[in-house]
């Protein structure tokens, strides 16, 4: 199974409030385990400007409300940020697959501050990790679904509308889903 730039979503009942309607772009995934990051879920109080004003970095675009999203519960201080793949960093970016790049260096944040970083990004504090076969047992348990990564459903739609937005890429409506999982 691999599930490089898939998303993964939630189901309900997941058992881990961290996790309940996430949608997560997973950016890599191994034997070794898997990285991802939580697409719809703003951090609490942290807005774009005030993440540039913390390190100290000189806007010049107008940000707007982009928010900084909580990209999951490890490494929460350091950051990260999805975009499209127009953009690669003159430090390091990892390509996930076309349409799609994540860099976790200082540079993006400049150039995005200065009007010169991807055409379309998120930026996320922290990630989700896990470790070998954990990632497939949960998935076996029915507490994730898995889909194709819509480039429209990441970078547009709102943070409260990309949960039923990634299902609705597999035809499943949030209501029709169960907690129970079943074995035929």
């Amino acid at each position: 199974m691999e599930l490089t730039g898939k998303v993964l979503i939630a189901m309900p009942g997941i058992g881990d409030p961290r996790f309940d309607n996430a949608v997560i772009f997973l950016c890599s995934h191994s034997d070794d385990g898997a990285m991802g990051l939580i697409i719809n879920k703003p951090a609490p109080g942290v807005l774009l400007k005030s993440l540039f004003d913390q390190l100290d970095i000189d806007c010049s675009r107008k940000t707007g409300r982009n928010l900084v999203y909580f990209g999951g519960p490890v490494e929460t201080q350091r950051g990260f940020v999805l975009h499209s793949d127009e953009y690669i960093s003159t430090v390091n970016s990892l390509p996930v697959k076309p349409g799609f790049s994540m860099t976790a260096t200082l540079d993006v944040l400049e150039e995005i501050a200065e009007g010169r970083g991807p055409e379309r990004f998120l930026v996320m504090l922290g990630y989700a990790g896990w470790g070998p076969g954990q990632l497939e047992e949960e998935i076996a348990q029915n507490g994730w679904l898995t889909a194709e990564a819509d480039e429209d459903t990441i970078f547009q739609s709102s943070a409260d509308d990309k949960w039923e937005a990634a299902l609705a890429t597999l035809g499943v409506a949030p209501l029709t889903l169960s907690m129970d999982a079943g074995r035929a």
